[in-house]
């Protein structure tokens, strides 16, 4: 499945600071990758989660290991998703790391208003020239916790963050500041979507208290200019190599025979 972001949609995503773009995964590649990621959460001693300002959990388990033949790596290395995040970084990228994100029924929680790059920095990246992309593995909506966006807020620079609760969060004075100015996106997406946001973009995501759960496999990338000194575990540069996309259901299945389901 071929893609291609076009001159406009990169316009967009350096205005904005994100870009959605539909049905970038077919439905198949979503049902297998969420079967295979299930039984994943099911047995991982990886899984685990920060607490919110409220005290409820959503759980997450992150990984820089590139070097599995896995349904993971097949998306993150898979040339549709690097091909555009290199048109929209204008520069190689690298995997930094990815992450499967999951907001359970009724007991989900939030996520602050924070910026990735308001703790990569920390990490030793220089520049917040970094880039994710979160793709729907399930329907997100508003009611179980959709991911939310203040459009523009890349351009403010990096802000201050510190604890909120056991998360990392922005300095709650300026996003009150930045939300009188800057529009206040929900970032709803059908199984499949992929949401492509800037290191610095603002973002957040409230608890889950519908029925539905909230499943995301995120895939956060550095550029090839940006030093990193490695701290934290998170890699340096890198040359990644670019799968074909076929391989998404070919390791997918594989890895769902091979857990027995």
């Amino acid at each position: 499945m071929a893609y291609a972001a076009t001159d406009a949609q990169v316009k967009q995503f350096q205005e904005d600071g994100f870009l959605l773009i539909p049905d970038l995964y077919n439905t198949e590649e979503m049902l297998l990758l969420l079967q295979v990621a299930k039984s994943d959460m099911g047995r991982t001693e990886n899984v685990r989660g920060p607490v919110d300002a409220e005290g409820r959990l959503s759980k997450l388990w992150l990984t820089s290991d590139t070097d599995r033949d896995d349904i993971y790596n097949a998306i993150c290395h898979g040339r549709r998703l690097v091909d555009a995040m290199e048109r929209l970084m204008e520069d190689e990228v690298y995997l930094y790391h990815y992450k499967m994100m999951v907001k359970e029924p009724r007991v989900g929680g939030a996520w602050e208003w924070h910026q990735d790059y308001g703790y990569w920095y920390n990490n030793g990246c220089l520049y917040p020239d970094m880039a994710s992309c979160m793709i729907a593995v399930d329907r997100a909506y508003e009611g179980n916790g959709c991911l939310q966006v203040l459009r523009g807020s890349h351009k403010l620079g990096r802000i201050e963050h510190g604890k909120t609760g056991t998360q990392t969060g922005a300095d709650p004075e300026r996003v009150e500041l930045a939300q009188q100015h800057l529009e206040h996106v929900y970032c709803e997406m059908e199984p499949g979507s992929a949401l492509f946001f800037h290191a610095n973009l603002l973002h957040a995501s409230a608890p889950n208290d519908s029925p539905d759960p909230r499943w995301a496999l995120i895939c956060c990338y550095n550029t090839r200019h940006n030093p990193c000194e490695d701290r934290g575990g998170h890699p340096s540069y890198r040359p990644l190599a670019k799968w074909d996309d076929d391989r998404v259901l070919e390791l997918g299945e594989q890895q769902r025979l091979q857990q027995g389901d």
